[in-house]
């Protein structure tokens, strides 16, 4: 079975190699995103490998299925960027990593939390240029704060771990509550009240049309004055230019990002010799008060070997014509 690999690096490359020998499957790998320029690419393929910022739309499957792509094999949890109803119409399935190491994630935002905090990214280049004073680098306890957490399924619930050893007090907010949640000691609230009531809110929850750009003007409103805000999820959670006014008008006291909303032109390239012209981008790299790193909150030895791992076996199982447990539906 021939497979066209969109998005690739080096590591995915590397990790798909490795893991091959025994499932006999031949790869193709492109550095090119998958859309609807691109899509021609897979003529003479029986499977797509797309990746996150891959746009997956109506358009681009009807390119694919014209071409004789049957299986669409996300990498990664997230399926936002792939049009499902598009691909029934075509008779593409669709089959996704729901999880691969939710730890990964939980502990890049525990991270990001932490350095925004006590600004040991900044102490850091301070002490190998034999700057050793601590003038501006104050940060706060976490322990005894209030973490707001919003969406607890398998990451949500392992960032609320996290939290609890620090000995914070955790509220949640999600649709579907979770008993093992509950059992921390996780006091589940509506949206508004973990709005209000959270020191640090952090995002675990999907992309969808309810929850896209839930982070807005107005929703910082009612926030605390200096709120820290933490987004490991997808970038649309967030209105970007509510969040920089946010940051001008001081509301928004820290914001830690690991995704963007307009994250496709940008992230997993090397663009240090490039003029970059997203004016919003640029303008959240000038807060002193904001760290963004580029969509590597899962990109763990772990997490790889999963996604990998996973993948190979639902393109596997769709040759055989087996039952595809991970299929989106």
């Amino acid at each position: 079975m021939k497979i066209a690999v969109f998005s690739t690096k080096a590591y995915d490359q590397e990790y798909f190699e490795r893991y091959n020998k025994d499932h006999y499957l031949e790869f193709t790998f492109f550095e090119t995103a998958l859309n609807s320029h691109t899509a021609n690419i897979a003529s003479g393929y029986e499977v797509v490998c797309v990746f996150v910022n891959d746009k997956v739309d109506a358009r681009t499957i009807g390119i694919l299925a014209g071409s004789g792509i049957r299986l669409i094999a996300l990498r990664c949890a997230g399926f936002n960027n792939v049009d499902i109803e598009a691909a029934k119409r075509h008779d593409i399935k669709v089959v996704r990593v729901p999880a691969y190491s939710p730890e990964a994630v939980a502990e890049h935002a525990a991270a990001l939390i932490l350095t925004l905090n006590r600004k040991t990214h900044k102490a850091y280049n301070r002490v190998r240029e034999a700057n050793f004073s601590l003038n501006k680098l104050i940060g706060f306890n976490i322990h005894g704060k209030t973490v707001g957490v919003i969406g607890t399924g398998k990451i949500g619930a392992t960032f609320c771990k996290i939290m609890k050893g620090f000995g914070c007090k955790i509220i949640a907010f999600d649709k579907y509550r979770s008993d093992e949640v509950k059992d921390l000691g996780v006091e589940y609230k509506t949206l508004n009240d973990v709005f209000k009531e959270a020191d640090i809110i952090s995002l675990h929850c999907p992309l969808t049309p309810e929850t896209k750009h839930m982070i807005n003007e107005k929703s910082l409103a009612s926030m605390k004055n200096g709120i820290m805000i933490i987004n490991t999820s997808r970038g649309a959670l967030i209105d970007t230019a509510d969040i920089i006014k946010g940051l001008s008008d001081r509301k928004v006291g820290y914001l830690g990002i690991d995704v963007y909303e307009q994250e496709e032109n940008l992230f997993f390239k090397d663009l240090s010799e490039s003029i970059i012209e997203d004016d919003l981008i640029l303008r959240l790299i000038s807060f002193p008060n904001v760290l963004i790193t580029s969509h590597q909150a899962y990109f763990t030895r772990e997490a790889m070997e999963e996604i990998t791992l996973t993948t190979l076996k639902n393109i596997t199982d769709f040759k055989k014509g087996a039952i595809l447990k991970n299929e989106v539906v």
